[in-house]
């Protein structure tokens, strides 16, 4: 009776034991299944943007929060678009402090600030509304935030504008330039994502 009975509990703990090793390759792999179906849905987005290079590097690491959930994508991707346009903002500044800069140069970055502290509130109000979405008027939320979003990639162009028929240095035309293209490349696919998603 007394082995019968180790027996048994000896019985019991082996199974015990292998529905919970079971247990966890399950869970082990719907987890893997689950990242995969984040990712690959991440990248098929990115591959409709206007730069899906960079697209794929701003958002695929953020795959896991998006969660192939349209309206995460988006209002992700404007939040991309903001932190770059403050970056930008913040660099463009400092540089206009540098000594040895022309009046051109200076008059430039001035303007060049004004509109991308513009694209930054535009892109703002789009995020805000993105997070607010409701069946009722979807259409017209949509329209707006699409409107704003083209009038903050508008602003962000106007940057490089200024150098047109002025002497500036390369050095201070290069780095602007590269400021600026980091801001326009997240906001144009944070717009190609809303009207791929959205329109």
């Amino acid at each position: 009776m007394e082995a019968y009975t180790i027996s048994y509990h000896a019985l019991t703990i082996l199974l015990t034991l292998l529905f919970i090793s079971n247990f966890h390759t399950t869970l082990a792999s719907t987890s893997t299944t689950t990242t995969e179906y984040y990712n690959t849905y991440v990248k098929t987005a990115c591959n409709s943007t206007t730069y899906p290079k960079e697209c794929v590097k701003d958002l695929y690491p953020l795959a896991s929060k998006i969660k192939a959930n349209p309206q995460n994508l988006c209002s992700t991707a404007l939040s991309i678009s903001i932190t770059a346009a403050q970056n930008s903002s913040s660099t463009i500044s400092k540089l206009s402090k540098n000594n040895g800069l022309t009046k051109i140069e200076v008059a430039i970055m001035k303007d060049c600030i004004v509109n991308i502290k513009d694209s930054i509130d535009q892109l703002k109000q789009s995020l805000n509304v993105m997070g607010h979405l409701g069946s009722s008027n979807l259409k017209s939320q949509i329209n707006d935030i699409i409107t704003w979003v083209s009038a903050a990639l508008t602003d962000e162009n106007t940057c490089t504008d200024g150098f047109d028929g002025q002497s500036v240095s390369k050095t201070v035309k290069d780095t602007i330039t590269k400021s600026i293209l980091s801001v326009v490349w997240p906001t144009s696919n944070a717009l190609s994502l809303i009207h791929n998603h959205y329109s």
